[in-house]
């Protein structure tokens, strides 16, 4: 198979003759290995919302890309992610969603930890009866944490922990969407859904970016958000995306809308704009509710899309927020034969990354530059290791 994983200067050519990403970046499992340390554990990957930890010692195992993760509301109220392994023999933690009560145990030999991570109990680690031991510092034998850091509710993760802080990597975005800088509420159990997708987790990002499949894809939403209402948003190396001119309110009994987020700029009183921040976080930021889609990357082939919708108030109507999650999911359900479609395409041998069209697929040529970008600076740092 043609797949040529490590010429990368075609996919970081300008726009009108650029290349997209060849197909080993979708199927083969030992490029799936690089890109975990060059795409997703070297920037700020998105791991779940911190709604999934709700109260004070909550607390919810994960994987992200094979790690085993602990999600966790400490019980000062701070969302904080930690490997989810003891530090004595690496048992793992926590096996299924849970609130601690009292501290972090591990089922192992008992070792003991705080849900801030701290190590408070060794039993026996000294003999029968003993629970101290001089070569035992309990100091610095805490749980692992991963930095994190938390926007839009959307729980951040670095893994190898070198990237430049998120508010300087994003400062364009957080700027640009500073007026969502104010509460907005999670739907509960019914403004939350997962969609399993038989592809690489990168063609949901790309498609996501672009509106230039709107008229055949999603005539719904094109019949009054048309593709000339569209505009393209793109900040090289951060992310991209897409923004309409013409936003729809849904609408209940007697004309019931959501309530808006409190004092918004006129554009978005008819507009609404959708970016995928890289590697895997797909936003939404709309008057009356916003949405946050975590891409989990499961393997080179599958991905998991964890959808969860959000309020400006957190009591809004049961049926309408039904509705609303019902026409989202309609929506991106819409969207599942595409990406698995052009999965099941990268098995072509001849198919050389495919072409741009230079006047609609800027947003997606974009995130291509930055995966392409990221594995050459990943590559640099190896061979300058050597």
């Amino acid at each position: 198979m043609a797949t040529h994983p490590s010429d990368l200067s075609a996919v970081r050519a300008p726009l009108e003759t650029a290349h997209g990403l060849s197909n080993a970046h979708y199927v083969d499992p030992a490029m799936f290995e690089e890109e975990k340390h060059a795409v997703l554990f070297a920037s700020w990957s998105g791991l779940a919302v911190a709604a999934d930890v709700p109260e004070n010692g909550d607390a919810v195992p994960m994987e992200f890309a094979g790690i085993p993760l602990l999600l966790i509301r400490d019980r000062e109220g701070q969302v904080r992610v930690f490997e989810n392994i003891c530090r004595h023999r690496g048992m793992i933690l926590v096996s299924e969603p849970k609130k601690i009560e009292g501290a972090i145990r591990c089922p192992y030999h008992s070792w003991c930890y705080s849900t801030a991570g701290k190590l408070v109990s060794t039993p026996h680690v000294g003999g029968a009866g003993h629970n101290t031991h001089p070569a035992i510092v309990k100091d610095d034998l805490g749980l692992n944490e991963v930095r994190s850091h938390i926007w839009f509710d959307t729980v951040f993760i670095n893994i190898d922990g070198k990237a430049d802080p998120f508010e300087v990597v994003h400062a364009d975005l957080l700027d640009r969407w500073r007026e969502f800088d104010q509460p907005m509420y999670h739907g509960g159990a019914d403004s939350r859904f997962d969609l399993k997708v038989e592809t690489n987790f990168k063609l949901a990002v790309e498609n996501y970016c672009e509106s230039y499949h709107l008229p055949w894809i999603h005539p719904g939403l094109n019949s009054y958000s048309r593709l000339e209402d569209h505009y393209h948003i793109e900040q090289k190396g951060k992310y991209s995306g897409q923004g309409t001119l013409v936003y729809r309110q849904l609408k209940g009994p007697d004309d019931m809308v959501f309530p808006d987020f409190a004092n918004l700029s006129d554009k978005w009183d008819t507009g609404a704009e959708y970016v995928a921040i890289y590697p895997n976080v797909l936003l939404g930021a709309q008057r009356d509710h916003t949405f946050v889609i975590i891409l989990e990357p499961n393997t080179q082939t599958t991905t998991t899309e964890h959808v969860h919708l959000y309020y400006a108030d957190p009591q809004v109507s049961e049926d309408m927020r039904a509705r609303n999650a019902h026409l989202w999911r309609g929506v991106f359900e819409e969207d599942i034969f595409v990406v698995e479609g052009m999965q099941k395409g990268r098995a072509a041998p001849s198919f050389d990354g495919g072409r741009f069209s230079p006047a609609m697929d800027g947003p997606t040529h974009c995130f291509h530059d930055w995966v392409a970008g990221c594995i050459q600076s990943h590559r640099a740092r190896a061979q300058a290791a050597e």
